[in-house]
């Protein structure tokens, strides 16, 4: 039973008691539970006496024991105060000793009440634009592209961009072969940006049967720690080029895309632009209502979980700077900054609560069949789809959290139906950039 307790903001602390008797007959609960399925020589299974189980498995039925009395009476004293728990509580019951009263004290952050948000008095930016028929004709060409034919050149063709190269080459670091850095007869698409910067521009302009050296530097950020940052010299010998030739745009072309005509096609393609150009308009009221949100909600925030976030960021950085050297070997600051990070921490905290508190408030729910069509669209990203499947379903906390991030993004869009829109006229290549950019 909880004593007493010392609330500061969202903190609390809680004393409580547990006498013997009850700890004593809550262990012998555990026990006989324990007894059903245990096996011991000179007894049938299911058989042990109580006695005997006490004998062998008392301190640890003592401590389960503990744990549960101590949750069931945390529910109560948060069922009375009509509190939620932000987070697992911290418990000390260190001087306790069997077969005395059981003391306890309990530290935890409660969630806080959300105040009443007037979303009719927030205004968002709607930003419109005109779909350029040369991008619909882009992406004709793209697709033509990706299905073209790539014919080999005479030997006195020089190798132009978007041309393959079909090459063999060597890397040298301090005139030495450096490991991985040779292939032979490697496809290489000149324009592409596949390879290490610098390396395509080299070859362009070149023969069948040239053999030249390829100088560049390798990216500070480059995967190899023994490469990053650093010149390299790649010995090349071009045996061919070939030429990529498109294919007619015609009623076949269009059929081979499932499509019945060239204008069916334009037109299919024209929906998919222009719904690219709802979603990106769409991202960029989320991104700005969540600024709103984050600046004119007034929250007091719970440290437990501000801690947790600044806990993750700051693995996260570790993580991505655990080879850096901190003396200009790394993009970037590679020194953690508390305050900034903080301050972070503390927005998407706040956010994640606004949206959770309201969306349960307004009834988002997160259907079976989002959950399935996140799942697909995740899964067409990648070459080998069932992994996407696989992974989802051995890992119930990556659905739960999938599914967590779903419902904040329905709670938001919900929120943006309840807001004043200000329509905004603007190209579209301003729309993608400032999407890009969040």
């Amino acid at each position: 039973m909880i004593k007493k307790d010392k609330i500061k903001d969202l903190h609390y602390s809680v004393a409580g008691v547990i006498t013997a008797d009850e700890l004593q007959s809550a262990a012998d609960e555990i026990l006989q539970k324990y007894g059903a399925d245990t096996k011991m020589p000179g007894f049938r299974k299911g058989h042990v006496p109580l006695t005997v189980l006490r004998q062998k498995y008392n301190a640890t039925a003592m401590a389960d024991a503990i744990d549960k009395l101590m949750n069931a009476d945390l529910e109560k004293y948060a069922a009375e105060k009509q509190i939620r728990l932000a987070g697992a509580p911290r418990a000390d019951v260190s001087k306790w000793e069997i077969g005395s009263d059981a003391e306890y004290t309990l530290e935890f952050d409660i969630l806080p009440t959300l105040p009443a948000i007037d979303l009719e008095k927030f205004t968002v930016t709607k930003k419109v634009t005109t779909l350029p028929e040369a991008e619909v004709e882009k992406a004709i060409e793209n697709l033509r592209r990706a299905r073209s034919v790539a014919e080999k050149q005479p030997e006195n063709y020089k190798a132009e961009n978007g041309d393959t190269a079909v090459i063999d080459f060597t890397g040298y670091m301090d005139d030495k072969p450096f490991e991985g850095g040779a292939a032979e007869k490697h496809h290489l698409v000149l324009g592409s940006g596949s390879f290490i910067p610098g390396f395509e521009d080299q070859v362009i302009g070149h023969r069948a049967g040239d053999e030249f050296d390829v100088n560049v530097n390798f990216p500070r950020d480059y995967h190899a720690d023994n490469l990053a940052g650093k010149p390299a010299r790649f010995a090349i010998k071009l045996h061919e080029v070939r030429k990529h030739i498109l294919p007619e745009l015609n009623d076949d072309f269009a059929r081979e895309i499932g499509q019945e005509s060239v204008e069916k096609l334009r037109e299919h393609i024209r929906d998919i632009l222009n719904d690219q150009y709802i979603q990106a308009a769409q991202s960029e009221m989320r991104n700005e209502l969540l600024d709103i949100l984050a600046d004119k909600v007034k929250l007091e925030l719970p440290e437990t979980l501000v801690e947790q976030e600044l806990q993750m960021a700051k693995n996260e950085h570790e993580h991505h700077h655990k080879h850096c050297d901190c003396d200009g070997h790394c993009d970037g600051d590679c020194k953690f900054d508390e305050k900034k990070e903080r301050k972070d921490a503390e927005r998407r905290v706040k956010l994640g609560l606004v949206l959770a508190e309201w969306g349960t408030q307004n009834k988002v729910e997160v259907s079976r069949d989002d959950l399935q069509q996140a799942i697909w669209a995740e899964a067409s990203r990648y070459p080998d789809p069932k992994q996407v499947f696989e992974f989802y379903n051995k890992n119930p906390n990556a659905l739960t959290m999938l599914r967590g991030m779903l419902f904040e993004r329905k709670a938001l869009d919900e929120m943006l139906t309840r807001v004043k829109q200000k329509e905004k006229t603007v190209k579209p290549e301003e729309l993608f950039q400032q999407a890009t950019a969040k």
